[in-house]
């Protein structure tokens, strides 16, 4: 070790003497509800605060009036960080694939190995090259250390190359200068600049050899930068410029590798407009990022020292890469995205681009990775549920009253801060439903999977059934759960499997043709004391009221009471009489449904109607309307305030068979 070096260890007094951090006469007072936390038995002794190690003040920082305004030039690494990162690495066949994704989604710079240190990227390479597999559009990057044979060895590699980055390395942090190479801050400056002078030599050779030869341009990364004094990474990078001598027309990339992330952001962010501020030749560099996630802060890093002044980012699709990852480039883009930025590379397949990545690494996502996982569009919560119906409810009429294609319209839903359909996904799973789910989340799945609209009170009521349910399954409740439910509790079994649009019949062998199934698959109990048969409707003489005529089976009344059925009398009542009742009713009123309440009375049921709605579920010849009615079935004091359901090709039949069903669920 040179004697301008200094011992790390030498902090270890001080941070000895932290406290944990809280010895800073100017910290207030703690602020908290309750009793204080207590003291850890975390060995925080051990370490010491960033700005300790790497004293650096930069008060006239200019970023944080600045906002993102443009996509970065990227550059995907996940053929060689990303790939050498893995329990397995990639084999030809795998990283073949994920090239042709990285191709696909637009990227134009991809670093596609190590050829110098692995036989595998040797090889992938020349593959690349021979059978003429790299656009012309389309830039790739080698990576070396600082180190001659393999220096040599990646210019072999690169050999019938119309166009490539050689990129090399050397770590200069302070830690590394001590107990790794053993060399003072001179040492480290000197193994840049002498790889730095061998690319130029062996770049004159290889033209002078070949006559055009390959159009390379350099990049240089001080490894861990993290971990170096600014000053002296801006000191090692102007070296290596000296050397490389870039120009507007030609530049060189100077990448600053958050090898370790070892700070919070905005500190980052300060060291990188410190760079750009200071570097010579700024106007012929491409000031990149290579951050990884060490503290779970990358995204966030990037994008700040986007706003100091980097033009370049470094990451891997989904965030994969050594220990904690490399930056994801999917969620940095993507962030772009929904502040009305074009990222410039294509996301609208996403689903497709996980299970290409997915496969090619052999790791699977998290459930709530940023975008993509499974979870991710999805709202548990009853409020969240309820908001995000609302948005999209709202945000369709918008639409509507500006006469504008919905797929391009101004996007603002609640709690989805990107609609799923601009990265290849649906609104199947938006909403799922469990026990801390509330109506709101059961009103959206019948609406968009079913075409039901429920009115507000029978959305109440039918919550208490789903929220039942889920109680006693402790489990996530389906949509073909809650649409099962549904048709168990509002509409006879017959009736469930009558039309089209609301079959869900079994196909295993000995289910009965078209019977319709109950929740977890079981079959639809018969239900239902009274069904309607038929009705006919007319106006009285005078024109002012209603006549109706209905036939009714009565699946409750004995064969006795069969006589009093021609007179309307409702004869003797045994409910779960074998041999149904066919019962010929009449009634006037000042409409349908008035005139059929008065029919049915004579059955000794008593029906006001308070609430009703209707809408067509389908349109066409096969047009089939869905009726909610409201009623208060009963006398006092056993008056019940109860919702019917009835589904019908005719919109007055539904109703009727609507106050049927709420008559139905008081007797069942």
């Amino acid at each position: 070790m040179t004697d301008n070096s200094s011992s790390v260890f030498d902090l270890a007094p001080l941070a000895a003497a932290s406290h944990g951090g809280n010895n800073d006469p100017r910290l207030p007072k703690p602020r908290y509800v309750g009793c204080p936390q207590n003291a850890s038995r975390m060995p925080y002794t051990k370490y010491i605060a960033y700005d300790k190690q790497v004293p650096f003040e930069y008060p006239q920082r200019t970023w944080p009036d600045k906002k993102l305004q443009r996509a970065p030039r990227w550059c995907s690494v996940d053929l060689r960080d990303g790939n050498q990162s893995l329990v397995n690495p990639m084999d030809s066949e795998r990283k073949l694939r994920f090239w042709n994704l990285l191709v696909s989604m637009g990227y134009k710079e991809i670093e596609v190995g190590f050829p110098s240190a692995s036989e595998t990227d040797y090889d992938f390479i020349r593959m690349l090259i021979e059978r003429e597999l790299i656009p012309d559009d389309v830039t790739i990057a080698v990576l070396t250390q600082a180190r001659e044979h393999l220096i040599r060895k990646t210019y072999e590699a690169l050999r019938g190359c119309k166009r490539a980055i050689v990129h090399f390395y050397n770590s200069t942090s302070v830690l590394q200068r001590e107990v790794v190479f053993r060399k003072g801050k001179d040492g480290i400056k000197q193994l840049a600049v002498d790889a730095a002078k061998l690319c130029k030599e062996l770049e004159a050779e290889e033209l002078a050899g070949a006559g055009r030869g390959i159009d390379i341009s350099y990049e240089y990364s001080p490894e861990s930068f993290t971990g170096t004094e600014p000053a002296y990474a801006l000191e090692v990078c102007d070296a290596v410029t000296d050397i490389i001598q870039p120009t507007p027309e030609h530049p060189m990339i100077i990448n600053i590798p958050a090898t370790v992330e070892m700070t919070t952001p905005n500190v980052f962010a300060d060291q990188i407009e410190f760079l750009d501020q200071n570097l010579a030749r700024r106007d012929s560099i491409v000031l990149s990022l290579h951050p990884h996630n060490d503290e779970g802060m990358a995204v966030a890093a990037t994008e700040l020292a986007l706003l100091a002044g980097a033009d370049r980012v470094e990451g891997c699709l989904f965030g994969n890469g050594e220990r904690t990852g490399n930056v994801d480039l999917c969620t940095v883009g993507l962030n772009l995205l929904v502040q009305g930025i074009d990222p410039q590379i294509d996301f609208s397949n996403l689903h497709e681009v996980r299970k290409v990545v997915e496969y090619c690494n052999q790791i699977r996502l998290s459930e709530r990775h940023p975008y993509i996982g499974n979870f991710v569009f999805t709202a548990f919560s009853g409020s969240h549920q309820d908001a995000i119906k609302k948005g999209m409810e709202a945000r369709e009429l918008a639409a509507a009253q500006q006469n504008a294609d919905l797929d391009s319209f101004l996007w603002q839903v609640p709690y989805l801060p990107i609609d799923p359909k601009d990265v290849g996904g649906t609104y199947e799973a938006v909403i799922r439903v469990n026990s801390q789910s509330g109506k709101g989340g059961m009103a959206y799945l019948l609406k968009v999977n079913h075409n039901l609209d429920l009115p507000k009170r029978l959305q109440v009521e039918f919550d208490k059934v789903v929220q039942r349910y889920a109680d006693e399954t402790k489990r996530e409740v389906k949509d073909e759960d809650i649409w099962r439910l549904f048709k168990d509790e509002y509409l006879p079994a017959e009736e469930a499997g009558k039309h089209a649009a609301l079959a869900d019949t079994d196909t295993a062998a000995g289910a009965g043709e078209g019977a319709p199934l109950g929740v977890n698959g079981q079959r639809l109990e018969q239900w239902g004391r009274y069904r309607l048969l038929g009705a006919n409707i007319m106006s009285d003489e005078s024109g002012s009221d209603t006549v109706i005529k209905v036939k009714i089976q009565d699946n409750g009344a004995s064969a006795a009471g069969a006589a009093g059925a021609a007179t309307g009398s409702a004869g003797s009542v045994r409910t779960g009489a074998k041999d149904p009742v066919v019962r010929t009713l009449s009634g006037v009123g000042n409409g349908p449904i008035a005139a059929f309440v008065n029919a049915i009375s004579v059955l000794g049921v008593t029906v006001s109607v308070l609430d009703y709605a209707e809408h067509a579920l389908s349109a066409g010849g096969d047009a089939v309307a869905a009726s909610y009615v409201e009623c208060q079935v009963g006398d006092e004091p056993e008056t019940q305030i109860i919702w019917g359901v009835g589904i019908d090709s005719s919109i007055t039949t539904s109703s009727l068979k609507a106050i049927l069903s709420a008559v139905n669920r008081t007797l069942r």
